[in-house]
């Protein structure tokens, strides 16, 4: 589904000072900021939308929510430093100001999914727009079906939220799968991408709910081999991303084809976009 993007504030263009109240580094290049706003309450959002992050005097970033609200409130995001932007960002401390607008964007269809099995497929940060959706199937976890989790990082080292995704495969009622594209000295578990794993050793529905996020190439082979797995392709949905600067389908930045990620998407059922993944330069 698709939501109109200034669902925050009364001014879309205008963001509101929120003060960083805790700092977890997660990687050494990655860190979850917890964000109070300065005054009044966040806005609510749903799993799978995004902020416009803003470090003032150097510039805006779109980032997905990275988990249901935190401890009084606060709304979470994991940031990886790439960029000037990015690295401000994620050099804040405890008690600066960053400024935010949203959140704007499609959501993960979890209403829509209820009854049935969940596929959730991530790679590396990609894992970061997905949480806050497993947070609530795991929460909701009789509204759902089998709830298989895979996820692939580049190595060990780099596994995002480890403790988290130990504290969710300790758990008898879903089935969690870790695969690295390079094992490391001590790694027992598996190595390969993680498109491999869908569908091995599982016969997936037609209705199954399949949410997918991570780099574009690993989407793209992950949808197929959904695909081959027998999941109908309007029940593959993938969080896109684009170089968004506006959030609400201004600029043009992040036209995908006959769309914009940050007005259409950035989830996206494979169906509406499949001819466009298969297109180069798009």
């Amino acid at each position: 589904m698709s939501t109109s993007s200034a669902a925050a504030a009364d001014d879309a263009w205008t963001p509101r000072a929120f003060r960083v109240t805790q700092v977890t580094r997660e990687l050494s290049d990655t860190v979850t900021l917890a964000l109070t706003p300065v005054a009044g309450a966040p806005a609510p959002f749903q799993p799978g939308q995004f902020n416009m992050l803003y470090a003032f005097g150097v510039g805006e970033i779109a980032v997905s929510l990275s988990a249901e609200y935190g401890a009084s409130g606060a709304i979470l995001h994991t940031v990886r430093a790439v960029g000037a932007v990015s690295e401000a960002i994620a050099a804040r401390r405890c008690g600066e100001l960053l400024g935010v607008r949203g959140p704007f964007g499609s959501a993960w269809p979890l209403a829509a999914a209820e009854g049935r099995d969940m596929v959730i497929v991530a790679g590396g940060l990609g894992l970061a727009p997905l949480r806050p959706a497993i947070q609530y199937v795991l929460g909701h976890r009789s509204r759902y079906g089998r709830v298989i989790i895979l996820a692939g990082m580049r190595r060990p080292s780099e596994i995002l939220y480890r403790e988290e995704l130990e504290r969710w495969a300790d758990r008898g009622d879903i089935r969690l799968q870790i695969t690295v594209d390079r094992a490391e000295d001590g790694w027992q578990g598996k190595v390969g991408v993680v498109p491999a794993l869908i569908g091995r050793g599982d016969r997936l529905a037609a209705d199954t709910t399949a949410l997918v996020c991570g780099p574009e190439v690993m989407m793209r082979f992950a949808a197929n081999a959904l695909l081959q797995a027998g999941v109908a392709a309007a029940n593959i949905h993938l969080s896109m991303e684009r170089n968004m600067k506006c959030a609400i389908g201004l600029c043009g930045h992040c036209q995908f084809g006959p769309t914009f990620v940050c007005r259409d998407g950035p989830v996206m059922p494979l169906a509406r976009i499949a001819e466009l993944l298969t297109q180069a330069e798009i």
